[in-house]
C-alpha cells in the first residue's frame, strides 16, 4: 500500500515593512484569520491594525473565500500588520492574476520604501543627538 501526501491548495505571498516580515497562506475556507498561531484579535489589538490586514481582502471581495495563515516576525504591530497586507495581496495575485489591477490601482502591491534608520555613533540615535552645552 502506497501512502500518498494530500496536497493543500493554499497560495503564499511575502510581505516586509520597516522591520517586519509576513509570510501569508491563503487556504480555501471560511474567513479564519490566524497570526502566529493565535487569533486574529488577541494578536493585532487596535480595530486601525485589524482593518490595515482585511483591505487587500475586502479590495478583492473574499473575505470569506479564505482562511489566512500569517507567519510574522520583526518589527512592531503597525509593520507586521503592513507586512501582512502586502503578503496577501500578493497571495490573491497569485490565486487570481485578474486582481492584479484593482489591487495596484489601491496600492496593495507596492512595498513602503520607509526603512529603519540605524542609529549612528556619536549620537543618541539615528537624528537625535546628545544635548549641546556651550559651556
Amino acid at each position: 500500500m502506497r501512502l500518498v501526501a494530500a496536497t493543500i491548495v493554499q497560495y503564499l505571498g511575502t510581505g516586509r515593512r520597516k522591520r517586519s516580515v509576513a509570510r501569508v497562506f491563503l487556504r480555501p475556507g471560511k474567513g479564519d484569520i490566524t497570526v502566529n498561531h493565535r487569533p486574529f484579535e488577541n494578536y493585532f489589538p487596535t480595530e486601525s491594525t485589524r482593518a490595515v490586514v482585511r483591505q487587500a481582502l475586502a479590495a478583492a471581495e473574499s473575505m470569506d473565500k479564505f482562511d489566512v495563515l500569517i507567519l510574522a516576525n520583526g518589527g512592531g504591530v503597525s509593520g507586521q500588520a503592513g507586512a501582512a497586507r502586502l503578503g496577501i495581496a500578493r497571495a490573491l495575485v497569485e490565486f487570481n492574476a485578474e486582481l492584479r489591477g484593482r489591487l495596484k490601482k489601491l496600492g496593495y502591491l507596492t512595498r513602503d520604501p520607509r526603512a529603519h534608520e540605524r542609529k549612528k555613533y556619536g549620537q543618541k540615535g539615528a537624528r537625535k543627538r546628545f544635548q549641546f552645552s556651550k559651556r
